[in-house]
């Protein structure tokens, strides 16, 4: 057993299970549509005269976290009908079992992304402007999905129901979006709550996505920056998923 058997068997999971798709990738169009277009007379007050592209990069990021989060669930689900265990006693490395349903959560969040940019279209939001700018995006999107599906998949093995499981989660997700340049331009924000605002790595992912988005351009020192940060998160995420399903194993 692989990394492309676990990878298989996850898709096939998540297309038994339909509902996670619609339901992870309607909010963000609910957004995308609603309040895009509510706040955006309001919002060019602020010199921004499509705010519907505006918040694009954020609700990329927000599609990507809530795939990754619903992935989760899969591990309680599979211990309910022992499939979980198993694969644990299957011969295949650990690292397989979490980069299998890892790499299906990211290509679940490219796939809604996807969806979501085909509207956007409609919105005169194209991500498709040039091959390197969206090269890039498909590199941050991939980094951060990476993480959060490694984080979730972590704390799926903590935690012992799904209730509890999806409360933390909500508790991760909603603070790093709200508490990002997602809805709002760093410079309307002031105070304590504008160093949270910067501190927050996902604020440079979404400024840099952004800035392609919006002007096609890419600053090349932040973005390295943005990457390096975003790999060294990937490779603590991964050590914690990895030492979390040692701990299951020994049990």
């Amino acid at each position: 057993m692989s990394v492309l058997t676990i990878l298989k068997k996850n898709i096939k999971w998540r297309f038994s299970h339909a509902f996670t798709i619609v339901i992870t990738i309607l909010q963000p169009i609910l957004w995308l549509v609603l309040y895009g277009t509510v706040a955006q007379e309001s919002m060019q007050l602020s010199g921004i005269n499509n705010y519907t592209a505006f918040i694009f990069s954020g609700l990329i990021i927000l599609v990507s976290f809530s795939t990754c989060g619903s992935s989760g669930i899969m591990n309680y689900m599979m211990k309910s009908n022992g499939s979980f265990y198993r694969i644990l006693i299957a011969p295949i490395k650990r690292s397989s079992i979490i980069l299998g349903q890892a790499f299906e959560a990211i290509l679940c969040s490219f796939l809604e992304i996807f969806i979501m940019s085909m509207i956007g279209l409609l919105f005169f939001v194209n991500i498709f402007q040039n091959l390197t700018g969206l090269f890039i995006i498909i590199l941050l999107v991939f980094l951060s999905a990476f993480f959060m599906s490694t984080i979730a998949y972590g704390i799926s093995l903590i935690l012992p129901n799904e209730m509890m499981y999806e409360t933390l989660m909500n508790a991760i997700v909603l603070p790093i979006f709200f508490l990002s340049s997602a809805l709002f331009p760093t410079k309307e924000i002031s105070g304590i709550l504008q160093i949270i605002v910067n501190l927050n790595p996902f604020t440079h992912v979404i400024n840099s996505i952004r800035s392609i988005i919006l002007t096609g351009t890419i600053q090349l020192n932040m973005l390295a920056l943005t990457v390096t940060i975003l790999i060294l998160m990937c490779l603590v995420s991964f050590s914690f998923a990895r030492y979390r399903l040692q701990k299951e194993m020994d049990m």
